[in-house]
């Protein structure tokens, strides 16, 4: 890469596993990570400040989609970016594959940049989910997306104009950046990205995040059908 890439990290109680994202963000190229701390209770921030990287922290846990737009916000008002990756901080995703995304926004191919994962090497549990989202996603808003709510994605600053607009909180963000993506005609290309997943979610924390994620996926789909 021939430019300053910025990462964007939101994270929550990740201090176990953010110096080895960072650490692979470094190893791969002339990156510039910016983590957003979203009210950790742990040393996430401490252990990222010591590594010499950009922190930005909130003082209260204000949920996923909340850190993005900080960090988007922070990017379009302090740096001069034209394009950032954001990255989940538990190491589901590699970082070192960020180059994968970021070369269609150089090559002009697209605005917003989607990783997807192999269905087949998600948990079973996780796997439904993921399947019941991504059929309401596409039959709402009439797409073929491969994944709707994978957390590695990047965009250029175009995108990052319209999306740090949107006031979303929480893990509603993953399809909220997509929805707003189609009703302002960005384009969205997707390339794979490997996964690993170290931890299963509760089944009943699990239970609710399919139907949260669902129905907001339902209203917001009507919404972009009937255009109100």
């Amino acid at each position: 890469m021939d430019m300053k890439i910025y990462v964007l990290l939101p994270a929550y109680n990740e201090g176990k596993k953010i110096k080895a994202v960072i650490q692979k963000l470094f190893s791969s190229g002339h990156i510039i990570p910016v983590v957003i701390d979203d009210g950790s209770t742990d040393a996430t921030a401490e252990i990222a400040k010591k590594i010499g990287v950009i922190v930005i922290q909130h003082n209260e846990n204000r949920g996923k989609g909340a850190a993005i737009r900080t960090g988007l916000r922070y990017l379009l008002s302090k740096t001069d970016a034209e394009y950032t990756v954001i990255i989940d901080t538990d190491m589901q995703y590699n970082p070192e594959e960020y180059g994968r995304l970021i070369k269609l926004l150089k090559e002009n191919k697209a605005d917003f940049v989607n990783g997807y994962r192999d269905f087949k090497k998600i948990p079973s549990r996780h796997r439904w989910g993921n399947l019941v989202w991504k059929w309401i996603f596409n039959f709402m808003f009439k797409t073929d997306l491969k994944d709707t709510s994978n957390g590695f994605v990047a965009m250029n600053k175009r995108a990052m104009k319209i999306l740090v607009k949107g006031a979303y909180g929480g893990y509603i963000i993953d399809h909220a950046l997509r929805i707003d993506c189609i009703r302002h005609n960005l384009r969205i290309e997707e390339v794979p990205v490997s996964v690993r997943y170290f931890r299963k979610s509760n089944v009943l924390r699990g239970i609710r995040m399919v139907i949260g994620v669902s129905l907001f996926t339902f209203i917001e789909g009507l919404k972009y059908r009937w255009i109100f």
